[in-house]
């Protein structure tokens, strides 16, 4: 069925798998050993039950653990014994596990003390655990379950095999595809104009890493074999264990190096595998804040990115500051030393960098403005189209792209025109001009006209309806401002335009002159700046009075004075 290359690597693979089977058995039992010098395991099939710590007179807890061990498995082993022949026997100063007559397991007073139990709570324990031993035992042993467990081993068998086959076609076939394709879909590894390393290179590392990676999927789907196998029967659970520990002696010393590592990898492992599900569920939690699934009292959907980058960055960090004492070589004071010249270097050179992402911080959370909202920032406006932790990017009127540092932002008055169109229950934005008008025109009249003119430019709302405001009484004119309501915060420059060109066309219509008028005048003789409608209809501006000196000296209203007068005059 299989080529005898395929066979050869079936052959490598089980005796390396069974020499790494070894290694991981032998050092968890010898670790167990020596930390449980004073406790030995009752136990049945290789499988413990519990521990015996306490001494009874001059039987050690290690010489009781065996005797019981043996009458358990005794017990067990003769099926024609009912299980519930088992019964408590409690007495004064001890509790037995009975089979009928014959004492089982005796708890006393010292073994209570020991496990922090009373006597009858730890004999109730005892007993329902040799119960459900001694019945898989049984079970386990049954003719019926040995037959199905050679049926499985047979199926888990031709499984492996079928697996082998497919996956070595597979990767058989990829290898061959890497090796003919590799100027096509492989580059060279380039800096700027230097090749490093050819296509060539990368192809052969690729490759052997390939085959390397493949010969590591078979051991580890072999060594779930032998462990599966294993398993189905009663007999053979123990086998990998005493192997494992025969092969550690042997080895041990070459692979001692390696393994006293294996604690310090196996905490960055853990690390890293749950700060990666910890960042699955962060960004699970913002993508729905973000959508507006869900919803903090608060917190605003639009905070849902940034947030979610920072907390990532802290949670990133905090992975990292747990996993370096840990990596290789992290105590060494070389790696400690260039650690700290890093951070010296980082602290001196990025004061203006960090002042930025502060600011940046503080401008997403004060939610001055949201990416597209039209602003004006000091004399910049237009809409926003960047904005990052560092500086934020604008897009004036005449596509000109701004970039603003986030702390020159933050410092400066900032003017968002778009928030108004956000916010439903805002009212709109507010666009208003001022003309100045003299003061002999009518001010309702001059109302109508700049009313009429904001209504007929596009993107004006009709409701609320626009208003004008006499901004100020100056010397010859009055301001007239116009407000009107607008939705449309992005094309503001162009309502504008439209909105002058109708108030020029509204004016002239009804005949005012868009002017400020400055007076030289002489009040007798001269039309008053009065409007019309408030003069009288017969009135007519009158000329100018001229009258003689002589006529003045000669009037008949003036009489002669005394000379003691005219000198008291003078």
């Amino acid at each position: 069925m299989f080529n005898k290359k395929f066979r050869r690597s079936i052959v490598l693979a089980i005796a390396i798998l069974l020499f790494a089977m070894a290694l991981p058995f032998s050092y968890a039992q010898e670790k167990s050993v020596s930390q449980k010098a004073t406790a030995y395991s009752v136990v049945l099939s290789g499988e413990p039950l519990f521990e015996i710590k306490a001494r009874i007179g001059s039987f050690s807890p290690e010489v009781r653990a065996q005797a019981i061990s043996q009458r358990i498995e005794a017990f067990a082993e003769d099926s024609s014994i009912p299980i519930d022949s088992l019964k408590l026997e409690d007495k004064k100063d001890e509790t037995n596990i009975m089979d009928g007559d014959k004492i089982i397991l005796s708890l006393v007073e010292a073994d209570a003390k020991v496990a922090q139990k009373s006597r009858q709570e730890l004999a109730a324990e005892y007993f329902d655990k040799i119960k459900d031993s001694v019945q898989r035992y049984r079970e386990s042993r049954s003719l019926r379950n040995i037959l199905l467990s050679v049926l499985y081993a047979f199926l888990a068998t031709i499984a492996l095999l079928i697996i082998f086959n497919i996956l070595s076609q597979i990767l058989s076939r990829t290898l061959r595809n890497l090796d003919e394709r590799h100027n096509i879909r492989i580059s060279p590894l380039r800096i700027q104009n230097i090749e490093i390393l050819p296509a060539t290179q990368i192809t052969d590392i690729l490759i052997s890493s390939f085959k390397f990676l493949r010969l590591v999927v078979f051991l580890g789907i072999f060594y779930l074999y032998v462990l599966l196998v294993l398993s189905f029967f009663p007999w053979t659970k123990q086998i990998g264990a005493s192997l494992s520990r025969y092969l550690l002696k042997a080895v041990g010393g070459v692979f001692q190096s390696f393994f006293s590592y294996l604690p310090n990898l196996f905490i960055i492992a853990l690390v890293v595998i749950l700060t990666f599900y910890i960042l699955q569920f962060v960004r699970f939690i913002f993508a729905k804040i973000g959508r507006g699934s869900f919803a903090l009292s608060g917190f605003y959907p639009e905070w849902a990115k940034p947030t979610s980058k920072l907390v990532t960055f802290l949670i990133i960090a905090l992975a990292a500051i747990v996993a370096f004492p840990y990596l290789p070589g992290a105590q060494s004071p070389a790696f400690q030393g260039v650690s700290v010249f890093l951070g010296l270097l980082l602290s001196l050179g990025s004061s203006a960098a960090v002042a930025n992402v502060v600011a940046g911080v503080i401008l997403i959370y004060t939610r001055a403005f949201e990416v597209g909202d039209r602003v004006k920032i000091g004399e910049a406006i237009g809409d926003i189209v960047e904005k990052t932790l560092l500086v934020t990017r604008i897009r004036t009127i005449k596509n000109v792209v701004i970039t603003i540092p986030n702390a020159s932002v933050l410092s400066a008055q900032v003017i968002n025109y778009s928030s108004a169109a956000q916010d439903p229950s805002a009212p709109p934005l507010i666009l208003h001009t001022t003309i100045t008008l003299g003061y002999d025109l009518p001010w309702r009249k001059v109302h109508e006209a700049l009313i009429n003119a904001a209504g007929a430019t596009p993107h004006i709302l009709a409701e609320p309806v626009p208003f004008v405001l006499q901004t100020s009484l100056d010397d010859f004119y009055v301001s007239y401002e116009i407000n009107a309501y607008t939705d449309k915060p992005k094309i503001m420059a162009k309502i504008y335009s439209e909105l002058h060109q109708n108030i020029q066309d509204k004016c002239n219509e009804v005949g005012i002159e868009i002017l400020s008028p400055h007076y030289r005048a002489l009040r007798d003789g001269n039309q008053n700046t009065i409007p019309e409608n408030y003069l009288p209809g017969d009135y007519i501006a009158p000329g100018f009075k001229i009258s003689p000196l002589g006529n003045f000296f000669n009037s008949p209203d003036r009489k002669p004075k005394s000379d003691g007068q005219e000198s008291s005059e003078a």
